[in-house]
């Protein structure tokens, strides 16, 4: 840790279009802050149309010779990349932090994990084998392959600028398309890298570009004909607007949106476990996750104990600059997020929350200026108020009371997001029924955070998910891709005549 140099190169971040850096004609920049500083630390371009016209021309002209290279050769070129990507963890991380503001140590755990999307990715080959059946009729074979689509966008948020993205492009590339990335504006840089590092691996130029920007950029994907599919994580209301957009003109959509994830805590629960658990997964990254832990549900009296050891960590925890090795919390990523966050406190306040511990106006003593809060603690919170039904994406956990595991779990469905929800417990029985019983698409026991694996994919239900296909893994290779069926026979085995009847098996 001490031997990593904060990231603050102050370059303006463009674009990378056909294998190298594009700035484009846009005069539009805005400025990419550093959050623990409260300081601006470099501009972005915000790309137009026109740079989306440069991106997709680049993609789809790589796009035939990359969908003919052979998946085993695509994996080697992947593999030099999990290479560079292995010896560039801390550089990707140490921008993480300048620029989003979370953790070093937590920007390392989002760089690792989406390098275990790469290398789920090398077993393309294998991923990508088809069904053979022989003589399905007389004379006649059928066999499926899949194959790729040709340009396909990613559109992605701030939270993760990393690991989103890798949720994303190495299944993308690996399947054989070409792919356009739009990163967030507030922490840009890391695209860049990895669209560089990409190149030095030995992928071709124009199969992985990079345009920075905002709405504009993310209508024009959508409205270009050439885009194939769009992938998208961030909040439910774009999400909404993305899919059926997308779906109108034609496009294959996943479009990941927000969240309201639950912890139920039953009363036989290890309370020291559910209070580490609620502590790291409602205030770890500030809170800006879309699997952060946001409502702890307590079920029967055990609310009594657990609240007052939580309140007592959560007024112990410790808020520092990201690249502080003591942090346990960083700053908010914008000064705007961090009102709009401690708006929802007052909001909770007015509503008749129980406010047991308030984090706001919390200053750092070496970085004043930094666009930091503390971890904010209700309790007594009812399923009407804005703060139990709304998604405040930060340091803010919510605590509702239930008599029992029914009217938990009931509590839980009754809610429009279905992202992520935990249950801790010692009782398998209860477990086994909430597992079966939720209508929740992630679902941990006794794990607050249960992000599945690179092979298992990732996904919500309800208004988390627009589409029909969830993130990487498997589902990546099928929405990545589409399937081909062929039927053969050969002139031997043709009979004589024409044939008007419906072909069936014989």
């Amino acid at each position: 840790m001490a031997a990593v140099t904060p990231y603050s190169q102050p370059d303006t971040v463009d674009h990378y279009v056909n294998g190298r850096r594009h700035t484009g004609a846009s005069t539009r920049r805005q400025p990419v802050f550093n959050p623990a500083l409260g300081t601006v630390a470099r501009d972005v371009v915000l790309g137009d149309a026109a740079d989306v016209t440069a991106a997709v021309a680049a993609a789809r002209g790589a796009a035939a010779a990359w969908g003919d290279t052979p998946p085993i050769r695509r994996a080697r070129i992947l593999t030099q990349y999990l290479a560079l990507l292995q010896a560039h963890r801390d550089t990707l991380a140490a921008m993480i932090t300048a620029e989003h503001g979370k953790v070093f140590a937590d920007a390392q755990g989002e760089v690792t994990r989406g390098i275990e999307i790469v290398e789920f990715a090398l077993g393309i080959p294998s991923l990508l084998k088809g069904a053979f059946t022989d003589q399905v009729s007389t004379g006649i074979d059928n066999w499926t392959m899949r194959q790729p689509l040709g340009v396909v966008a990613g559109i992605t948020p701030f939270n993760f600028p990393v690991m989103v993205p890798m949720w994303m492009y190495p299944v993308a590339l690996a399947c054989g398309n070409t792919f356009v990335l739009k990163p967030s504006e507030r922490d840009p840089s890391p695209s860049l890298l990895m669209a560089r590092l990409l190149t030095d691996a030995g992928l071709p130029d124009g199969v992985f570009n990079v345009v920075q920007g905002d709405k504009v950029v993310v209508d024009a994907l959508l409205a270009h004909e050439d885009v194939r599919a769009v992938s998208f994580v961030g909040s439910t209301p774009i999400a909404q607007y993305i899919y059926e957009t997308g779906a109108r003109l034609g496009k294959r959509v996943q479009a990941l949106g927000g969240a309201k994830n639950h912890m139920v805590v039953l009363p036989d629960a290890d309370v020291t476990q559910v209070v580490d658990g609620l502590i790291g997964a409602a205030y770890g990254s500030a809170g800006e996750r879309c699997m952060a832990i946001s409502v702890a549900v307590l079920v029967g009296d055990v609310g009594d104990v657990v609240l007052p050891l939580l309140a007592e960590r959560v007024r112990a925890l410790r808020i520092a600059d990201g690249m502080d090795a003591q942090a346990e919390m960083g700053p908010i990523v914008t000064r705007e997020a961090r009102q709009r966050i401690e708006g929802y406190i007052a909001t909770g306040v007015a509503e008749g929350a129980t406010l047991v511990v308030d984090g706001r106006g919390h200053m750092v003593a070496d970085r004043p200026d930094g666009f930091f809060t503390g971890g904010s603690l209700f309790d007594h919170v009812t399923s009407t108020m804005r703060i139990y039904r709304e998604e405040i994406f930060g340091p803010v956990l919510c605590c509702v009371r239930v008599p029992d595991l029914a009217s938990a779990i009931e509590l839980v469905n009754g809610h429009e997001f279905g992202n992520g929800v935990a249950c801790y417990t010692r009782d398998g029985g209860a477990a086994r029924e909430f597992a079966r019983s939720i209508t929740v698409g992630m679902v941990g026991i006794n794990v607050p955070i249960p992000v599945p694996m690179a092979w298992h994919g990732f996904g919500g239900w309800k208004r988390s998910l627009f589409g029909d296909m969830h993130a990487y893994g498997e589902e990546g290779v099928r929405f990545y891709t589409r399937q081909k069926s062929i039927m053969q026979r050969w002139p031997e085995s043709i009979g004589v005549g024409a044939d008007f009847l419906m072909p069936t098996a014989r």
